[in-house]
């Protein structure tokens, strides 16, 4: 296997979604900055939903993207409070990984704050390979060939070898 075949985790991005602003997502926002010590972001609704009281470009989560170092350490805590466990449908067939973690108080090293309350958050990690810049890159960008996609299998594989987890 050659070093363009190495599969790497580009990022990770930990989101709460809130549904409405206000109060609760300050919370979510004090929350998440806490969590990954880096500064969380507001996520905006890009379509008006009527049936749960949403107008376009209105607040409704927030977000942190984390890369290199910080976001490996991360997600071994995260996964901690998933017991080491991901199930084969969190993996997606462009080797992206998704996985919840209900409560953070199950997260290593926080406790219950009762002006938070109990909030989950989602952890959604971007894995690639070398050479995948073609794809983004503003000059002559290119379409990624197959053997340079991530797919399940070796998402799987990486995260086995990385963070040592069970594939249920």
């Amino acid at each position: 296997m050659t070093a363009m075949n190495d599969v790497q985790l580009e990022k990770v991005t930990v989101n709460i979604g809130v549904g409405q602003g206000g109060q609760p997502l300050e919370n979510a926002k004090k929350l998440l900055e806490q969590l990954t010590g880096a500064k969380a972001i507001q996520t905006l609704s890009r379509t008006r939903n009527p049936t749960f009281n949403l107008r376009k470009g209105e607040p409704i989560g927030v977000k942190v993207t984390l890369r290199g170092t910080p976001a490996v350490e991360f997600v071994k805590k995260a996964l901690v409070a998933r017991e080491n466990k991901v199930a084969r449908t969190n993996f997606d067939r462009t080797g992206n990984v998704a996985f919840g973690v209900p409560e953070y108080i199950d997260f290593p090293g926080m406790k219950y704050q009762p002006e938070i309350g109990i909030l989950g958050f989602d952890v959604c990690l971007t894995l690639e390979k070398p050479g995948t810049r073609i794809k983004r890159r503003k000059i002559a960008p290119r379409s990624l060939p197959k053997k340079q996609r991530v797919s399940t299998a070796e998402a799987e594989e990486f995260m086995k070898k990385t963070f040592g987890i069970n594939v249920v």
